[in-house]
């Protein structure tokens, strides 16, 4: 993960919404809800609502940049 990424990570919240995942990822809102829903990003949902822990984005975005 670049250092830049992970700066702009520093100023969010512990926990992200789906729409804060979209904006540091550069993704678009179905392509977050499809790798929330395979097990790709690990997540907390609660009822409808998936929350996505920090440490996850960060375990995501190391795992995608080995492979």
């Amino acid at each position: 993960m670049t250092t830049e990424t992970r700066k702009s990570l520093k100023s969010y919240p512990d926990v992200l919404e789906v729409k804060d995942l979209c904006t540091v990822l550069n993704i678009s809102a179905k392509t977050a809800y499809d790798l929330l829903r395979k097990g790709t990003i690990q997540h907390i949902r609660i009822g409808r609502v998936y929350k996505v822990p920090k440490k996850c984005v960060y375990k995501y975005m190391d795992t995608a940049l080995k492979n």
